[in-house]
């Protein structure tokens, strides 16, 4: 189906800011976006910013085999061609992306959102490790762990295919304690519900699960609800209504403040950088 977008007010000399989310019918989403950036950068708009939550082909960000394609990269530049003059986008897979754009990119981090859920909604959160089911997200789960002031774990795993866990070994202790496993995304939720089990059989109390975009694709939904979850919490940078009927686990950290202030303060010329480790009030 060929789109057609007509903007309904005149855009000449104006910032504008489009958000659109790289979920649902992610193909039609993405090229609606660039359709409506081209037409607000023809009719004379001074500045166009993307705001893209959870930004499209993010996982396909180098060749893990011969003859991949790198979509991230082409999401790129289809997004510069199309006339984007900035990008605002949140916890992208690797933060690497944002060298693929000759434009400035702003990677707003869920980070500070979930460190007040923790703290909102866990009792003793004091005694809890925060655990990253893959080595890639080391670095995001000792930066939480380093906040709280908490102990960290990560499961390494080991792939016989994509998408297939082989076995997974616990590195670290969460004996007695409550387990919180943090990534930055979910998709067929494989990994993190056979991490859960994981986490219980090693003596954790309770286990919670953060993610910050919750893509739930396929067999999501039944898994979570099968597994050993007090909560499963995710960012609405994707819609998440439709999922959270079929699925009680399921909670939603509300995300639009910081998106709305960091267009607030693109707009008006100032720095970003305090969202980083701040929500703003």
């Amino acid at each position: 189906m060929a789109l057609s977008v007509e903007i309904g007010e005149s855009v000449r000399g104006e910032d504008v800011y489009i958000i659109q989310s790289g979920c649902g019918e992610i193909n039609d989403n993405l090229m609606e976006l660039l359709i409506m950036i081209n037409a607000c950068k023809i009719a004379s708009s001074s500045r166009v910013t993307a705001v893209i939550p959870c930004f499209p082909y993010a996982r396909q960000d180098k060749k893990d085999k011969s003859r991949a394609p790198i979509s991230a990269k082409l999401v790129a530049n289809m997004l510069s061609v199309s006339g984007a003059d900035h990008i605002i986008t949140m916890d992208l897979h690797a933060s690497q992306i944002q060298g693929f754009f000759d434009i400035p990119v702003d990677n707003l981090y869920a980070e500070p959102a979930v460190l007040q859920w923790i703290k909102e909604n866990i009792v003793d959160w004091r005694n809890c490790v925060i655990v990253s089911p893959d080595a890639g997200g080391a670095k995001r789960v000792t930066s939480i762990a380093d906040r709280l002031n908490v102990e960290f774990a990560l499961i390494h795993k080991e792939r016989k295919k994509a998408n297939e866990v082989d076995r997974m070994v616990l590195v670290g202790d969460v004996t007695g304690r409550v387990a919180i496993l943090v990534d930055d995304m979910a998709d067929t939720c494989g990994t993190v519900c056979y991490a859960a089990d994981k986490l219980v059989s090693a003596g954790a109390t309770k286990v919670y699960a953060i993610l910050t975009h919750g893509i739930f694709s396929g067999p999501a939904i039944s898994r979570i609800n099968n597994a050993a979850f007090e909560a499963v919490v995710v960012t609405n940078t994707i819609p998440q209504e439709e999922k959270m009927k079929h699925c009680p686990k399921i909670q939603v950290i509300d995300i639009s403040m910081i998106l709305a202030e960091a267009i607030r303060r693109t707009h008006n010329g100032e720095s970003v950088s305090y969202l980083f480790s701040h929500v703003p009030l």
